[in-house]
């Protein structure tokens, strides 16, 4: 018996069309993007592929877009994919600042999130400020108590100046120089404690959201506590350096005294040495004669005796009163 193997081989070459078909082409996504009311072609499916850019990033978000009523073109969501955006995340804001009755377009959206930031974020915090609580700052009044103070800063996105706009730690940076200016210009830390919204008042009143990405709405002193007594401890260093300098200055005294000292002592023993060659000196010109010379050694001899005697009546006296 024959087969013919015809038929087969021809509802082989027709299954794999098929499949091939379907692979290549996204009927499914075609389907649900027509039954959502979007209108593409299955042509541009198949363009998408043939681009590299895959048709679910794309059909999603303008079924999603076409839902919220928003009119958006396949060719700039298209375009942002190839740049590297989040497409899906550009039309959730898009959607969130709609309903919100904010002005968004798609190009600042677009242009917010390829610049790094979460532009639906962004919409939701311009919505629903968030707060921000400052680190322990340290800020010294005049008096010289250290207060250490904690802020919480409530701000909402400015959407016209998140591009290019500084972030959170610049505001808090703001913040903390503002409380730490506030706080030095006081004059006792009593003052402070007592009202701590003036802080607030005049931190708020300094602009300090100007060129950040945010706008301070608020902002609200959440603890004061008293730190060290700076001004105590300044000048307990202050006088400790002081001493030392004097104990130094002191020092050098001392040793400029010894050193004169011993120049002193040297000048005598010189001149004592010139003494003896004096005398010899004297003698052989006839100026003093032996006697002369004879006298003088008893004189001298009759000095030491007598200060040898004072010495040890000294000393007696001593040992007596002990």
């Amino acid at each position: 018996m024959i087969i013919d193997l015809g038929p087969i081989i021809v509802a082989v070459v027709v299954i794999v069309l098929i499949l091939v078909f379907f692979t290549v082409i996204p009927v499914g996504m075609w389907i649900s993007a027509i039954a959502s009311g979007v209108k593409i072609s299955i042509f541009s499916l198949v363009g998408m592929k043939i681009r590299r850019v895959k048709p679910a990033k794309i059909v999603g978000p303008m079924i999603k877009a076409t839902k919220a009523g928003l009119e958006v073109k396949t060719n700039e969501l298209e375009a942002h994919y190839l740049a590297g955006g989040n497409v899906d995340n550009v039309i959730n804001a898009l959607i969130a600042a709609e309903r919100a009755g904010m002005s968004l377009s798609f190009e600042q959206a677009s242009a917010i999130d390829l610049a790094g930031r979460d532009v639906f974020q962004a919409v939701k915090m311009s919505v629903t400020p968030k707060v921000i609580e400052t680190p322990e700052i340290s800020a010294v009044a005049k008096d010289g108590i250290e207060l250490l103070v904690k802020a919480r800063v409530t701000v909402r996105t400015n959407i016209d100046r998140l591009i290019g706009g500084a972030g959170e730690a610049t505001v808090l940076a703001r913040v903390g120089e503002g409380i730490v200016t506030t706080v030095g210009s006081s004059t006792t830390h009593s003052q402070v404690l007592e009202n701590p919204d003036d802080i607030s008042k005049v931190v708020l009143d300094k602009g300090l959201d100007s060129g950040t990405a945010y706008e301070i709405i608020s902002i609200d002193i959440a603890d004061i506590d008293i730190g060290r007594n700076i001004g105590a401890n300044l000048q307990s260093l202050q006088a400790e350096a002081n001493t030392k300098i004097a104990q130094a200055k002191a020092e050098e005294r001392r040793a400029m005294a010894v050193a004169l000292e011993q120049e002193m002592k040297a000048e005598v023993v010189k001149a004592e040495a010139e003494v003896p060659r004096a005398m010899a000196e004297a003698l052989r010109s006839g100026n003093m004669g032996v006697m002369d010379y004879y006298k003088l050694q008893n004189i001298q001899a009759d000095t030491k005796m007598k200060k040898d005697i004072g010495n040890g009546v000294t000393d007696f006296v001593d040992k007596k009163k002990e």
